[in-house]
């Protein structure tokens, strides 16, 4: 597949607009079956008190989420967006890729004050702006150059060996923390794991293009594609369960990007076209783009 960032730029985009509309969708499901929820535990305690059987009473929450169309929507939404965010990999880098791809909460913002009958605020608009010009900053100004897809061997166990004792470690000490805190910390390591998961999607890209079907049944990539993405919904899950979504989206929604960023300059050697005070610029650009990412992933779920 031949490198161009401007189709890199357009695929991302559509995946961040799609994976906006799953985000759009989940959140009202979630919504509308938050009442279940509480229903289901208080059929459950009376079923235990009057007949002694739990089992007498059903229904819950994901089986009502399921039922709907619209869960369904959201997940093909998902489906779609990662699909769309592997092609732009297939054309670009992952330092012009994973920016745009936060934007998503930029086109979660107005599709989600639609659906609510409200207006959207000045201060989102502002932190939307300001996400928007960084994101600007570091794809425009960045120029980042492509490097390899494929890591070598030896840089990949180094990598993953780092990550894997991170990720322990962080889980280990989420297990002693309170649940505002084991959320946050498991967001960020289910930011960590999807890092990984979109260097390993580049380089799966680049294999099929190489060598196809026969090449990803040979490689360990496309099966440490599968059990990264498979771990990294797990954790995710655990991290929703653990706390409020406030605490763990904005860690996950900022974790994921800037392991991807340290990744791409470290294992396939992609790098941005800055020098002297250019750096200066690409540093506020990236603090704008935490914080602002923060901001507003949390001001979706309040």
């Amino acid at each position: 597949m031949m490198h161009s960032n401007a189709l890199a730029v357009v695929f991302a985009l559509l995946s961040a607009l799609t994976i906006a509309w799953g985000t759009v969708l989940r959140h009202q499901i979630a919504e509308q079956t938050s009442g279940i929820a509480w229903g289901t535990v208080l059929r459950h305690q009376i079923a235990e008190q009057t007949s002694g059987d739990p089992d007498d009473a059903h229904g819950s929450p994901l089986l009502a989420a399921v039922m709907r169309p619209k869960w369904w929507g959201g997940v093909l939404c998902a489906l779609a967006g990662y699909g769309l965010q592997i092609v732009a990999l297939g054309f670009g880098t992952l330092l012009v890729v994973q920016p745009i791809l936060v934007l998503s909460l930029m086109f979660t913002l107005p599709l989600s004050a639609k659906f609510d009958g409200r207006r959207v605020s000045k201060s989102e608009m502002s932190w939307a702006g300001l996400l928007t010009i960084a994101v600007g900053v570091l794809v425009i100004w960045g120029k980042p150059l492509p490097g390899r897809s494929i890591p070598e061997l030896d840089a990949w166990i180094i990598a993953l060996a780092v990550g894997l004792v991170a990720i322990v470690a962080m889980c280990w000490f989420a297990g002693h923390r309170p649940a505002n805190e084991r959320a946050l910390l498991l967001g960020l390591v289910t930011g960590i794991i999807m890092g990984y998961l979109a260097v390993l999607s580049k380089s799966v890209v680049a294999i099929f293009t190489d060598d196809g079907f026969h090449g990803l049944i040979t490689s360990w990539e496309g099966y440490g594609l599968l059990a990264c993405a498979a771990i990294g919904t797990g954790v995710q899950q655990l991290s929703f369960n653990a706390g409020a979504l406030k605490n763990s989206l904005p860690a996950m929604t900022i974790g994921e990007p800037i392991v991807a960023f340290v990744l791409g300059y470290t294992l396939l050697a992609e790098k941005f076209q800055v020098q002297g005070l250019g750096w200066i610029a690409m540093g506020v650009a990236l603090l704008v783009m935490v914080a602002s990412t923060v901001v507003l992933s949390r001001k979706s779920v309040d």
